[in-house]
C-alpha cells in the first residue's frame, strides 16, 4: 500500500497525518488496518519501531464516534510509565482535529489526582496494568463501556510478571470487546495468553523476529572484561560527530549505575541514565534530555528502554551481550528507525560468546567482527562479577571429613534440651516437678509443700 489515501480515512486523521508529514504507512500500519477496522480479534507481531501505535489507533480513532459519556470506551494496556506517555502523546497527535478525551495513569504518582481526572470523564484510557486494576478495585473507573482492548509490548508484560493481573483485568472487562494484542516475539507464554481470552484471532506478522533490520550496520568487538569495554566505549565515545545520539544498553540496574558513574566524569553534562529504581520524573526528564539532544548518551535497561519511540538514534551500543537473542533484536530496534540508516555495536567477553552465537544464529548471519583499537587500553582489572570464587581445595589447615560425617548444620542437642518420649505419664511428671495443685480450689498447695 503506497499512500495512506488508500487506507480510507477520515478528513481529521488526513489532516493530522499531514501535519506530522506522514503520507506513507509502514507495512504493520497497512496490513493491521483492515483487522483492526473489521473488529476482529488480532495478533501483530512486529519489531519495535515500526509504527505500532498508529497501526492500532488509526482504525480506532476513524470508527470510534463522538460520545458525551464519562467512562471509557477505548483502553490501552502498556507495561511502562515511559510508554503510557509516549502512547498518550502520538494518540493526542492524531486527535488533535478530532473531539475526544485521552488519558494517561501509571503507578508512581498520586492515585486521588487520576481518580479526579477519571471522573471527569475519558474516552480513551492508556495504563499500566497495576494502576489500572487499583483504580478498578476503587469503583471510581468503571470498565462495563470498553470496547477494544489493545495490549501492547505483550511480551516485556509478560517479563515483568504482570500475568496474573492481566488475566484479573479480563475478568472485569465486558465480554463483548475486540482484543488487539501487539508482541514483538511470540512466545509460549504470550500463546497461552491468546487462547484463553482470544476469540478466533486473525494474526498479522511483519518479519519474525530474527529478521534484521536492513537499514542497521551491525559490527562488534571483543573485548576481556568490563574495565577493557570501559576503555574501548570512551575512546569511541569521543568521536562526538559520528556517535551524535548514543543508546547503551546493559543487563541490570546495578550495571547501569557502574557505567554511569563510570563514564560521568569524562562525559558530565552529555550523560543520562535510566531504570526502574530511578523515580518517575528522574526517568521522564532523562528520556525527555535525551530526545531533545541536550544529553548525547543515554544508559538504560532493557525493560526501561523497551518501546521507547526517540527519533535519530546514531547508535546503539550493547555493553554486555544480553543472554536472549530477542532482546538483542529489541536493542538495536532503537536505532534505524522510520527507514533511516542506523548502527549497532555489541561488546563481548569470552563468556558472552555463546549468546553471541545464539544471535547470530537467530539472525542467520555473521556479525563482522573490528579490530581492537591499538591505542585503548586492555584492563586486567576485574570487577566483582568477574573474579573467580577462591575454592580453598588444599588448605592444609582444613580440617578433611569423613563421608558418612555429619555436615556443619548438624549438632547434637544439650542433655537438657533432649526430648524423651515420655507417653501417658508426661502430665503426672510435670505435675511433680510444678508442685501443680490438686484442684482448682486449693491455691495455697504448693505454698504449703514449699514450708515443709
Amino acid at each position: 500500500m503506497a499512500h495512506f489515501r488508500d487506507l480510507n480515512l477520515n478528513t481529521p486523521l488526513y489532516n493530522a497525518l499531514d501535519d506530522l508529514g506522514f503520507t506513507t504507512p509502514t507495512p504493520i500500519q497497512a496490513e493491521a488496518f483492515s483487522v483492526v477496522a473489521s473488529g476482529k480479534d488480532m495478533v501483530g507481531i512486529a519489531q519495535t519501531g515500526t509504527g505500532k501505535t498508529f497501526a492500532y489507533m488509526l482504525p480506532i480513532l476513524k470508527h470510534l464516534p463522538f460520545s458525551k459519556q464519562e467512562n471509557p470506551r477505548v483502553l490501552v494496556l502498556v507495561p511502562t510509565r515511559e510508554l503510557v506517555v509516549q502512547v498518550v502523546d502520538e494518540i493526542e497527535k492524531l486527535s488533535k482535529y478530532i473531539n475526544n478525551r485521552v488519558l494517561g495513569v501509571y503507578g508512581g504518582t498520586n492515585i486521588n489526582t487520576q481518580k479526579q481526572a477519571i471522573a471527569n470523564g475519558v474516552d480513551i484510557l492508556v495504563a499500566t496494568p497495576g494502576r489500572l486494576y487499583d483504580l478498578a478495585l476503587s469503583r471510581v473507573l468503571q470498565l462495563k463501556a470498553i470496547q477494544k482492548l489493545v495490549i501492547d509490548e505483550v511480551d516485556v508484560m509478560l517479563d515483568l510478571g504482570f500475568r496474573h493481573q492481566l488475566i484479573n483485568i479480563f475478568d472485569i472487562l465486558p465480554e463483548r470487546r475486540q482484543n488487539i494484542m501487539f508482541s514483538a516475539t511470540m512466545t509460549k507464554d504470550v500463546a497461552y495468553l491468546i487462547d484463553d481470552f482470544f476469540i478466533a484471532p486473525e494474526k498479522v506478522s511483519i518479519a519474525t523476529s530474527g529478521t534484521p533490520l536492513e537499514n542497521i550496520k551491525q559490527e562488534r568487538y571483543d573485548a576481556p572484561n568490563f574495565y577493557t569495554k570501559l576503555n574501548l566505549l570512551k575512546y569511541i565515545l569521543q568521536d562526538e560527530e559520528t556517535y551524535n545520539k548514543v543508546l547503551i544498553f546493559v543487563a541490570y540496574k546495578k550495571m547501569a549505575d557502574r557505567l554511569f558513574e563510570a563514564l560521568e566524569e569524562e562525559f558530565k553534562e552529555e550523560l543520562c541514565v535510566i531504570h526502574s529504581n530511578k523515580t518517575q520524573n528522574y526517568r521522564l526528564r532523562s528520556i525527555e534530555q535525551f530526545r531533545e539532544g541536550f544529553n548525547r548518551i543515554l544508559v538504560a535497561t532493557d525493560v526501561m528502554a523497551r518501546g521507547l519511540d526517540i527519533d535519530n538514534v546514531s547508535h546503539v551500543i550493547n555493553f554486555d551481550t544480553p543472554d536472549y537473542p530477542e532482546n538483542y533484536m529489541h536493542r538495536i530496534g532503537r536505532t534505524g528507525r522510520a527507514e533511516r540508516e542506523g548502527r549497532a555495536l555489541v561488546l563481548s567477553t569470552e563468556k558472552e560468546q555463546q549468546a553471541l552465537e545464539d544471535i547470530e544464529s537467530l539472525m542467520d548471519m555473521k556479525i563482522p567482527l573490528l579490530d581492537f583499537p591499538s591505542s585503548v587500553e586492555v584492563s586486567k582489572e576485574l570487577i566483582e562479577e568477574e573474579r573467580e570464587v577462591i575454592r580453598e581445595r588444599n588448605n592444609p589447615h582444613k580440617r578433611i571429613k569423613n563421608d558418612d560425617e555429619p555436615g556443619a548444620a548438624f549438632h547434637e542437642r544439650s542433655e537438657k534440651n533432649s526430648k524423651e518420649n515420655l507417653g501417658g505419664s508426661y502430665k503426672f511428671k510435670i505435675a511433680a516437678k510444678y508442685k501443680k495443685p490438686k484442684t482448682k480450689g486449693d491455691k495455697n498447695y504448693n505454698k504449703r509443700n514449699k514450708k515443709k
